[in-house]
């Protein structure tokens, strides 16, 4: 027996439209090709994977993660945490393609295979392999037990279970409520040694994709889940719901509405950037043919932009440059002080110079303040 899809209320049903039609303008706008598409969707792919493995207390800076993505050293990110984050990038690439794949089916071989992919390098932990006794997770300031997962002799029949509901269980239900209740379950089982609570985050995603929602970087909470005021409520949330052992009773409701305002919040914030990214783009490409620059270092400015700081390697990649040219524009949007280079030959970075920091802080001073769909207040993004 699994916790059940619960009924939605009214003032649920009225978030559900709310997130749908913003869900449904996305989609619409990304479906027009613009320059900056790719590297927004690198920016949404990293905060995802930032956001997951902060939770799991793996820290580690946007500009790194993306480094990591393109196979290239991280700037700071230590090795434990680069292997962390390297294990799970694997998986939600492989999260990106399953969403599109045409012949799909949700089995337990796929799910032992996405938990190999994320924590393969602990070899002791018996990654893909479902755990072969009891499991306590354990408040990492006290050292109290706040959940044990179910007997390990039932979790290969709740894994079969839960399979056969992802194939054709509640499949009326809206996509975003199946989703958080394919997290809830996952993460209650608990079924390995390591990886849960990323496992079931991931989990939540593919439902999503597969459901064409939007593409996984677009549909994903895990950036809003990895903030910390987000992440204490996310793990009060699992405590209230199902209380501290596998128990598949009681009001699911809570857990669902909760994932509905996390996707609301979230496609909120993706469609500020969306928007942002527009006019920042042209706002730039004016700015840099008015100081005699090649209309292509926008990318560089935009990349400083979003993030806190640019590899020459990273813009050479995204431009198709030599060395030499990437090299040339950077040190160019120096001398005009668009940016401001730090360190020596394999470990130069670039970060905001004057010009972009009072652009930064510019759009900083206009950026609205995000609603939450259950109350009347705003909240700050």
């Amino acid at each position: 027996m699994l916790y059940g899809t619960p009924e939605l209320e009214p003032a649920d049903k009225a978030v559900l439209v709310e997130i749908e039609e913003m869900r449904r303008d996305l989609k619409y706008r990304l479906a027009e090709t613009h320059r900056w598409d790719g590297q927004l969707r690198r920016q949404l792919r990293a905060r995802a994977i930032q956001g997951s493995n902060s939770i799991e207390g793996y820290h580690a800076s946007v500009e790194d993660i993306e480094s990591i993505m393109e196979g290239e050293e991280p700037l700071e990110a230590s090795d434990r945490v680069t292997r962390e984050i390297a294990g799970y990038q694997q998986a939600l690439t492989y999260v990106r393609l399953l969403a599109e794949a045409p012949a799909f089916r949700y089995d337990q071989g796929l799910l032992n295979a996405l938990n190999f992919m994320m924590i393969g390098h602990h070899r002791q932990k018996g990654p893909g392999v479902v755990r072969p006794g009891g499991i306590y997770i354990r408040d990492s300031e006290t050292g109290g037990v706040v959940y044990e997962g179910p007997e390990a002799e039932l979790v290969p029949g709740l894994l079969d279970e839960l399979i056969a509901w992802l194939n054709h269980g509640d499949l009326g239900a809206p996509s975003y409520v199946r989703a958080a209740m394919a997290h809830l379950n996952l993460v209650k089982i608990h079924p390995w040694r390591d990886g849960n609570g990323r496992m079931s985050r991931a989990l939540q995603t593919l439902v999503l994709g597969r459901d064409r929602i939007t593409t996984p970087e677009f549909c994903s909470i895990e950036e809003w889940l990895g903030q910390q005021r987000t992440t204490l409520h996310y793990y009060e949330m699992l405590g209230r719901v199902g209380g501290r052992q596998w128990g598949p009773h009681g009001d699911t409701l809570p857990w669902v509405r909760f994932c509905l305002r996390c996707h609301h919040m979230q496609a909120q914030r993706v469609r500020q950037r969306l928007t942002q990214a527009g006019e920042i783009w042209m706002l730039l490409e004016e700015r840099v043919d008015a100081d005699g620059l090649n209309t292509r270092s926008v990318s560089a400015l935009y990349e400083v932009f979003v993030n806190r700081r640019l590899r020459r390697s990273r813009y050479q990649a995204d431009e198709g440059l030599s060395q030499g040219q990437a090299a040339r524009d950077l040190r160019e949007l120096a001398a005009k002080g668009w940016l401001q280079p730090y360190g020596e030959t394999k470990g130069r970075f670039y970060e905001p110079g004057p010009r972009m920091r009072a652009i930064k802080a510019d759009f900083a001073r206009r950026a609205e303040p995000l609603r939450d769909p259950y109350r009347v207040s705003d909240v700050t993004p």
